[in-house]
């Protein structure tokens, strides 16, 4: 049984902080999805991604492609996980079920701390997560450093 880690964003933003998370997601083995809510901005975030840093390599796709089940990492707006992820990052509020989080190794929820509708969509999914018996940790970044700040 897997667990929703809450990733408060406040000092950087998803495109800074979701490459970091991917990487480490990938060192452990995991292939992933990252769930968003608007096609658009998947296209945007796939453009993003594939601009990183000059001394790396982040491989992804978007979904809607002929390989999208041999993705190591998959962008997608859909509730399938074609490419057998073990992991799922929701962003921009996407929505992640308690059969998710109790189906796969991880799940993460990224969420804009500048954005109060965000804020609270986040704490709507923390208490439906918990209240359904899942896992859950929440992280936050105020500091300027990852902290644990809550589990459950």
């Amino acid at each position: 049984m897997g667990a929703a880690f809450f990733y408060h964003l406040t000092q950087r933003p998803l495109e800074a902080t979701l490459p970091v998370l991917l990487e480490k997601s990938l060192a452990a083995g995991w292939r992933v999805a990252v769930r968003g809510v608007d096609r658009d901005r998947m296209e945007w975030l796939d453009r993003t991604l594939w601009q990183g840093p000059d001394d790396g390599f982040l491989p992804h796709g978007l979904a809607g492609g002929p390989h999208d089940a041999l993705q190591p990492v998959l962008l997608t707006t859909d509730a399938a996980l074609p490419n057998d992820a073990a992991c799922l990052m929701a962003v921009d509020g996407a929505g992640v079920v308690p059969e998710e989080v109790s189906a796969l190794d991880r799940v993460c929820i990224l969420f804009d701390g500048h954005d109060p509708a965000a804020v609270d969509a986040a704490r709507g999914q923390w208490r439906t997560l918990t209240k359904a018996g899942c896992a859950a940790q929440y992280w936050s970044e105020e500091s300027g450093r990852w902290e644990k700040k809550a589990e459950a």
